[in-house]
């Protein structure tokens, strides 16, 4: 008879890895079903959420600019953010001195599109995340700490 597999916990809910995969996996469905009357993918809202804030601090903003702020892979970006042009969107242009570069903006659409999904994720962000109640401030630092290392 083999030996069983063998685990640092005792149960499956002690492992942090394990309850962060089912609490982002509860949360994103949340967001999915949000999202999902918006003709809106998770990953293209995350774009384009980046998008407009780094739109509030400069004039150019670059799928570069917008991969590094999302944390997101370069590639990945390029073709969503080709997905969400041909939805008209958001536009992208070659920069003005940078020809490997594409400048990226919301259209007229994009804009209205991106305020009405903000809306509805804040609230979902909002209900889902009510249970934690005060805790919630020393979660996200939490968060933002294990982000930063």
């Amino acid at each position: 008879m083999s030996k069983p597999v063998t685990f640092q916990f005792d149960r499956p809910e002690d492992s942090p890895g394990y309850v962060l995969w089912q609490l982002t996996m509860a949360w994103q469905r949340q967001i999915k079903h949000a999202l999902d009357p918006l003709d809106l993918t998770h990953t293209q809202f995350v774009l384009m959420a980046a998008l407009a804030w780094l739109s509030r601090q400069q004039e150019a903003v670059t799928q570069i600019d917008i991969a590094n702020h999302s944390q997101t892979d370069r590639m990945m970006v390029s073709k969503v953010l080709r997905t969400l042009e041909a939805k008209d969107l958001l536009s992208r242009e070659e920069h003005a001195t940078d020809t490997r570069a594409k400048v990226v903006t919301l259209t007229a659409a994009g804009k209205q599109r991106i305020q009405e999904a903000v809306k509805v994720v804040e609230a979902t962000d909002a209900g889902f995340f009510s249970g934690l109640g005060e805790q919630l401030s020393p979660f996200l630092s939490g968060m933002l700490q294990l982000l930063q290392r």
